[in-house]
């Protein structure tokens, strides 16, 4: 029987079908896509070894007890003491592992690195191997593309991606940057990367211009896992080998465990936020699925009298419903999850080619089974209200016809409201308590009480939206009655609402879910980003070019004076190759103190200039034990920056006045904490006080067990100009003159620089591969382009679009069956006069109804996590940073909209009916 009805409503049945497979084919495809891109022990023992049977590599220190994860070299370690310390002992790892082995055991060396390669427009900087990679033994980790592999020390490949992104093709040369040419004579795939990626590989002899790390390929030598472990603790050598690999052993220690290499130990974190996804699609499927699933009950309704008449029970009735669920529930799966795994084939045969690496088409069945079981108890559960509903129906009223006006029951509302109340209630309270708990250190940072209520933040919204669900006929009844004098269109739209609210409240259901994620991920994300906009540390003006110069290579972690010099000119030179047409040198004060031995041996005339920041801006350290300088240095405060420069710098104008008291000795204070009386405080201290920690250092409050601070040897008051500059690297600027003034010792530390335009990323390609040709042993330049905070625009409307598409279908899918079960209601209208324009009117207040109930409903509910957010956070996150204004738009214009398309979509001619008529 319910085959035969399923046949005979084959519309409602292709709705429900369709509503199932739709969430279905997407966990599918999400699974497959997944799944892919996570190799197998085959797979990766492929990719890392060809036909290879190990590599080994140095890493630690031989003889020290070192140790490794069998499937995972690069997690290695010291032993461990019983208080889970790991203690790393002196020594430097191995040059060459290679006398660990038996001798004349045959291995191919290999680096990995990067290196500059020269370009028609500059240079480029790729990855890129030395080694004999093109070997034919390196089987699947380096597969011949094209061309010849090279037989000469001057011949080398490159991967596809690199011929287009160098503009070569095979047989042009390939020149370094700071080295030779070689001839490319051919295409080399690597299957560690992927096929977008361009890449060089050369011969073994340019492991200098590689650099990198080593690796030892052993072509016939097998290691066991026994050779694995000496090779560890015997050479402090990592090794991957393949009969490891394929059949690894038991492994774990206090730090890691063999059983988080596994791939499904990988797969798991994705599968639970799925499962999270799986939820919210259960829920919205299981509310339009019911309401469809409830028009089709109706219209079976004569059919099931005649049933039970005939001796089916309630039970027979209500199975017959519920069985539909079932079967749709299992065709909508079968057909999603064939539709999700053909999908995923789709993108990764289109995603072969690019950045995406792929390791082969897994499809992970127990899943796919896992999904298919969710499809079906989706199936069967948006059955059973129905079905519920069609084992109470009267036999004899269905065979009449007869249907008995809904009311809505006392207890629903009551309930609901003390769901709502309930989950309001949740979420403010577990709040407090988050707040309450950060700001004390009762519970231990690993205490489940210190994450507990912030799980409740989130869930007192869900209990409010339940809330929301069992008052939902209450509210339809509500409105009606309200609504009843908005005219003959509102009154009949809103009546039909509520005496049909088994398909109207499971439609707002639906919408007010989608809204709520929508809502709620739109104003969470704007206050992550305010906060974020507010605590960024720009290193420049946005657009701009930053270029620090840090000690170099050889250094001892201190920076020269001579040393920043040539770094400043090589910085100057950066910044002009890449199109700037102003550059400003930010200096600061050169403390040398540390060069001496001691404080009686730091000569007389070394001093130390700083600005004082007030004693009630101090920290306790009793009370706050950390601190985040956020970029900037409170205990060397004072940047040098030239008048003219100061736009550049910090991104400021200055009017013509400050700008010629900053020239006359004004301090401009970007962070007014070093304001007092207009002024700011700078005192001068004795090179051998610096050394003894005697001069304060602008962050915390004197330990009584601290040396006295020492008396300086000057004091000034330097007028203060205070602009409104973001946190940048300059809080307290003065011009040259005032520096040579104030006596200090001065060193250029970053250049800053402005372009006509933001520099494109080839010129930023560039840029670094530049830095890295011009530093060295003396020092090292690191440009970047300032960008500011990320912008809230780039995910704000994909998030919107995907609410507003979730809304109208939700809604399509309600105001759809509510047109198809009010067809005997048009007929009536039309044939006692009613107008077309009545009907479609009732079709616009349908539509307002439904969507603006839900999108209402799941706005309210979807701002409260953030404001629980917003009070736990204790200040950080601001509610005003939640863009209200959006919030209510979305609320008025996403109904309207729904509502006048359903206004323009004409309704179908009336069915002709016949009625009995008593005589």
């Amino acid at each position: 029987m319910s085959h035969r009805q399923l046949r005979r409503a084959w519309v409602s049945s292709l709705l429900v079908t369709t509503l199932v497979a739709l969430p279905t084919a997407g966990m599918a495809g999400f699974l497959v896509f997944t799944a892919s891109a996570i190799a197998t022990p085959e797979e990766r023992a492929a990719a890392e070894l060809g036909d290879m049977e190990a590599w080994i590599a140095p890493s630690g220190v031989p003889g020290e007890g070192f140790w490794q994860v069998p499937t995972e070299p690069e997690w290695n370690g010291y032993p461990i003491d019983a208080d889970g310390v790991m203690t790393m002992p002196d020594g430097e790892p191995l040059d060459d592992p290679t006398g660990l082995l038996a001798a004349g055991t045959e291995v191919l060396p290999v680096s990995r690195g990067m290196v500059s390669v020269a370009t028609d427009d500059g240079s480029v900087v790729l990855p890129a191997w030395a080694g004999t990679t093109w070997d034919p033994r390196f089987g699947e980790a380096f597969v011949l593309v094209a061309g010849d592999r090279p037989v000469t020390a001057r011949e080398a490949m490159v991967t596809t991606a690199a011929l287009e992104r160098l503009g070569l093709e095979i047989g042009d040369a390939l020149r370094l940057s700071d080295g030779p040419a070689f001839t490319v004579t051919g295409t080399l795939d690597a299957a560690t990367i992927a096929d977008g990626v361009a890449a060089v590989f050369l011969p073994e002899h340019a492991r200098g211009a590689v650099g990198g790390t080593q690796k030892w390929y052993l072509p016939e030598l097998g290691l066991s896992w026994a050779d694995v472990q000496r090779l560890n603790d015997d050479g402090g050598v990592v090794a991957y080998s393949r009969t490891v690999a394929l059949d690894p052993p038991e492994f774990s220690n206090r730090y890691y465990s063999s059983s988080s290499t596994d791939r499904w130990a990988k797969m798991w974190p994705l599968v639970l936020m799925l499962s999270v996804a799986a939820l919210f699609a259960g829920y919205v499927v299981v509310m339009l699925a019911g309401a469809a699933f409830a028009v089709a009950a109706r219209r079976q309704q004569r059919a099931l009298a005649v049933a039970a008449s005939v001796g089916a029970d309630r039970r027979d009735l209500s199975r017959v419903v519920l069985l539909q669920g079932t079967a749709l529930g299992l065709v909508g799966g079968v057909v999603g999850i064939a539709g999700g795994i053909g999908i995923a084939a789709l993108v990764i045969a289109l995603g072969a080619g690019g950045t995406t690496m792929f390791w082969g088409f897994h499809v992970p069945w127990e899943l796919i089974a896992a999904v298919l079981v969710f499809a079906v108890i989706v199936g069967t559960v948006s059955a059973w209200m129905p079905a519920r509903t069609v084992g109470r129906t009267d036999a004899i009223r269905a065979l009449r016809g007869a249907r008995r006006p809904q009311r809505p029951v006392v207890a629903r509302p009551i309930w609901g409201s003390v769901l709502i109340v309930s989950g309001v209630a949740i979420t403010l309270l577990c709040a407090f308590a988050v707040a309450a708990i950060n700001a004390t250190n009762f519970f231990g940072y690993d205490s489940l009480m210190r994450y507990l209520p912030a799980y409740g933040i989130v869930v007192g919204p869900i209990v409010a939206q339940f809330g929301i669900l069992l008052s939902g006929r209450w509210l339809l009844w509500t409105a009606s009655r309200g609504l009843s004098r908005a005219g003959m269109a509102a009154k009949l739209a809103s009546r039909d609402a509520a005496a049909n609210a088994s398909r109207t409240v499971p439609a707002f259901a639906a919408t007010a879910a989608t809204v709520f994620i929508g809502v709620f991920a739109l104003s969470q994300s704007s206050m992550q980003t305010a906060q974020t906009a507010r605590l960024w540390y720009y290193d420049a003006p946005p657009g701009s070019i930053a270029i620090p110069i840090w000690p170099g290579s050889s250094s001892s972690g201190v920076l020269h004076a001579e040393d920043a010099e040539a770094g400043t000119a090589a910085a100057l030179q950066i910044a002009h190759d890449a199109g700037a047409d102003r550059a400003a040198v930010v200096s600061r004060q050169l403390n040398t103190v540390w060069e001496y031995p001691s404080a009686d041996a730091v000569p007389d005339d070394v001093t130390f200039t700083i600005a004082l920041l007030g004693d009630q801006h101090l920290l306790d350290p009793e009370v706050q034990d950390s601190y985040t300088s956020f970029g900037q240095d409170p205990s060397n405060p004072i940047s040098v920056v030239a008048a003219e420069d100061v736009a550049v710098v910090m991104g400021v104008d200055l009017t013509a006045s400050d700008l010629a008291a900053y020239r006359d000795g004004a301090a401009l204070v970007a962070d007014d904490r070093f304001v007092s009386g207009g002024a700011i405080d700078v005192a001068t201290f004795a090179g051998s006080d610096v050394y003894e920690g005697r001069v304060p250092d602008n962050i915390w409050e004197r330990r009584p067990d601290a040396p006295r601070v020492a008396e300086p040897q000057r004091t000034e008051r330097l007028e203060a100009i205070v602009v409104d500059a973001p946190l940048q690297p300059v809080s307290i600027a003065v011009a040259p003159s005032t520096g040579e003034r104030l006596d200090m010792a001065l060193m250029p530390e970053r250049v800053v620089a402005m372009t006509p335009a933001p520099p494109t990323w080839a010129e930023r390609d560039r840029m670094q591969a530049q830095a890295e040709l011009l530093s060295g042993a003396s020092f090292t330049l690191a440009p970047g382009v300032e960008e500011g905070p990320p912008s809230d625009a780039a995910w704000m409307v994909p998030l919107l679009a995907a609410v507003a598409v979730l809304v109208l279908g939700a809604s399509a899918v309600a105001l759809g069956l509510a047109r198809f079960e009010r067809r005997p209601d048009d007929a009536t209208i039309a044939a006692v006069g009613g107008t077309r324009s009545l009907r479609r009117g009732i079709g616009f207040w349908q539509g307002l109804i439904i969507a603006g109930l839900g999108t209402l409903a799941g706005a309210a509910v979807g701002v409260l996590p953030p404001i629980g957010f917003s009070i736990q956070s204790g200040g950080a996150q601001q509610v005003s940073d939640i863009p209200w204004w959006l919030i209510a738009a979305l609320v008025v214009v996403l109904p309207l909209a729904i509502a006048v398309t359903n206004w323009l979509v004409p309704p179908r001619n009336p069915d002709l009916t016949r009625r009995t008529a008593i005589t």
